[in-house]
């Protein structure tokens, strides 16, 4: 009977190991998976070529919240928002069009490869919602330091993730 126990509990740790190694390949193959598609090594820590860059975009101060909600749909990590005040006179915003010199500046750090797309959306914007005019240009971010700080900025979640692992 001792036997037979022993027999039984040798062939369950044997299927433990056995799908644990299953499992094992199917998660490495979803990561090799994974890195194909998004153009990535797959080494711990690698740092993209996907540059880093400052994305400044001044609306009027009402609509900051909906421009706010729609950078952040570029993958965008961190954004902070500064009220202003428009200089120009009430006779110059009339010429122009601008209806209030009360302004905010949205400061959003965004990835390289989203800034086509972050701008002519903007720009739409610019011209097709009332009172949604606004300026939106770029600054390049020469360094960052830290990868942790790198993975979070550009939503690399695995550099992140295994940042925290260490």
């Amino acid at each position: 009977m001792a036997d037979k126990d022993k027999t039984h509990k040798q062939r369950v740790a044997e299927r433990k190991d056995t799908r644990r190694q299953k499992v094992a390949a199917v998660k490495n193959k979803i990561k090799n998976v994974a890195a194909k598609k998004s153009g990535k090594q797959n080494q711990p820590n690698t740092v993209t070529q996907n540059r880093l860059e400052l994305l400044v975009t001044i609306v009027n101060r009402s609509k900051a919240e909906y421009y706010l909600d729609l950078i952040q749909s570029f993958e965008v990590n961190m954004q902070f928002l500064a009220l202003a005040h428009g200089t120009a006179d009430e006779k110059m915003r009339s010429y122009i069009g601008l209806t209030d010199s009360d302004k905010a500046v949205i400061f959003s750090v965004i990835q390289e490869n989203k800034i086509s797309d972050a701008m002519h959306l903007l720009e739409k914007k610019f011209a097709t919602i009332k009172n949604g005019k606004g300026i939106a240009y770029t600054l390049p971010l020469s360094s960052i330091i830290g990868t942790l700080i790198y993975g979070f900025l550009s939503n690399n979640k695995m550099a992140v993730k295994e940042n925290k692992q260490s």
